[in-house]
């Protein structure tokens, strides 16, 4: 016989409690004992009940029944509620769905992309512009500058620049493929190269520097001669806007260090966006930003103005859009000064949909094979046995 109770506090519901309760048949009384060939009781049993009274019996046994079953569940209700009593119940909170929260929204990156291919080339526009205005060295010789004044000039020392730069770029591209929220990532990075790029232009064109150094060699100028301008243009931007390459020929791209910009985001990209116990990799990536922005001022081939507000506005731009991105009660916040920068529509159009702090995930590129991924399934089947 199955008896249950359902164990419940008015506050709070808690699990029940089902409880199976057999009773067993009353035993059955011992053999009689033969005296003389006259069967004899013990004196312990009670004389069997006269016929008249078999039902009686059978209610008084179900009463006993029915007072046992009673009292085994206050016994089982009183053990409960001390068990409630003395345990001590934390409470779980599980967190929402966050399966929306960070959408790849992959048409926002391509806007930013096609952002930062714009600036690009209107640069390249911008450089074939301004070097049309640069003064003759014979004219307006080479500003003076404090670093150029104890150190000499190392020729070579540009081609390390160069080659850190790629090295860099290259790292930062591999780390990008293998992000899980490559999307967002992307587009972060898209927007900061285009904004800096535009920041370049303005300051190239407003304020025309002179040569760093009589070593430098600036191309012809072609004055009215527009086809040439737009072969200029051209070369420029198929070879990078590359010394190693050859396509960088022109003068007066010295406000600011474009070199400058590409060494110091990408290593900023690479710490940010890779796991913290990665040490050794982060020293690496900032001794290859660092000694090619050293040797940028080592070749003469910049001011050192111009690497030193190319470094302020990477390193301030970078920090003001990722402290916007990873603080969410800084967007809406009435006395928030960065949401006053002019492009913090942009920001908004780009960042409304993520919702929280982007996590350091990596996965592959492109999806596995069904084939690969039943074989890695088996794979792991077997390593939980």
């Amino acid at each position: 016989m199955a008896a249950s109770e359902l164990i419940q506090d008015d506050d709070d519901v808690r699990p029940h409690v089902e409880v199976n309760v057999t009773t067993m048949n009353p035993p059955t009384p011992p053999p009689s004992r033969v005296a003389n060939g006259n069967p004899t009781r013990l004196a312990s049993l009670p004389p069997p009940p006269p016929p008249g009274d078999t039902c009686d019996g059978k209610k008084q046994q179900d009463g006993s029944k029915r007072s046992s079953m009673f009292k085994q569940n206050q016994l089982i209700h009183s053990l409960s509620s001390r068990l409630k009593k003395r345990c001590d119940y934390v409470k779980i909170s599980v967190p929402e769905e966050r399966t929306n929260r960070l959408p790849t929204e992959w048409w926002k990156t391509g806007v930013a992309f096609l952002y930062a291919l714009f600036n690009l080339v209107f640069t390249t526009v911008i450089i074939t512009v301004v070097h049309e205005r640069v003064p003759d060295k014979s004219v307006s010789p080479p500003l003076p500058d404090k670093f150029f004044d104890y150190v000499d000039r190392v020729p070579w020392a540009f081609t390390v620049t160069e080659v850190n730069g790629l090295i860099l770029v290259g790292l930062w591209l591999v780390q990008w493929l293998f992000l899980k929220h490559k999307s967002i990532i992307g587009r972060r990075c898209f927007f900061l190269i285009g904004t800096l790029y535009m920041y370049r232009c303005v300051t190239m064109y407003i304020t025309t520097l002179p040569v760093p150094g009589k070593h430098m060699v600036c191309a012809p100028k072609l004055y009215n001669d527009s086809t040439g301008k737009i072969w200029r243009i051209l070369r420029l931007i198929s070879g990078g806007g590359l010394s190693l390459t050859g396509s960088h020929l022109m003068c007066g791209d010295f406000l600011y260090s474009g070199h400058t910009v590409m060494l110091t985001l990408s290593y900023l990209f690479i710490k940010e966006y890779s796991p913290r116990w990665m040490w050794w990799y982060h020293w690496l990536c900032w001794l290859l930003s660092a000694s090619g922005v050293v040797c940028i001022l080592i070749a003469h081939e910049h001011y050192s103005i111009d690497v030193v507000i190319g470094y302020i506005a990477t390193t301030r731009t970078f920090w003001w859009y990722h402290t916007m991105a990873n603080t969410h009660t800084l967007r809406q916040a009435p006395n928030n000064f960065l949401s006053r920068t002019w492009w913090n529509p942009i920001f908004n159009f780009l960042e409304r949909n993520v919702q929280t702090t982007v996590p350091v995930t990596f996965s592959w590129p492109v999806a596995l094979p069904s084939s690969c991924r039943q074989r890695y399934r088996m794979v792991e089947g077997g390593r939980d046995e």
